[in-house]
């Protein structure tokens, strides 16, 4: 999965960026309190496990 495409879903469920790291940004789910890292490097796709694992922990699915 692109990491725009991993953003785009976040935010169309309410999740906000919290802070920018060096190379991970961390994300909140305002609505349960969840954060977790998301990986920002470049234009390499996010792999289907660490983006079904990233999508897990913000919005239970």
């Amino acid at each position: 999965m692109k990491h725009s495409e991993l953003i785009r879903k976040l935010k169309k469920a309410g999740c906000l960026l919290k802070r920018h790291g060096a190379s991970h940004d961390v994300w909140l789910n305002p609505k349960t309190g969840a954060r977790t890292t998301i990986p920002r490097h470049g234009s390499k796709e996010i792999k289907e496990k660490t983006a079904k694992s990233i999508l897990k922990d913000l919005l239970n699915e």
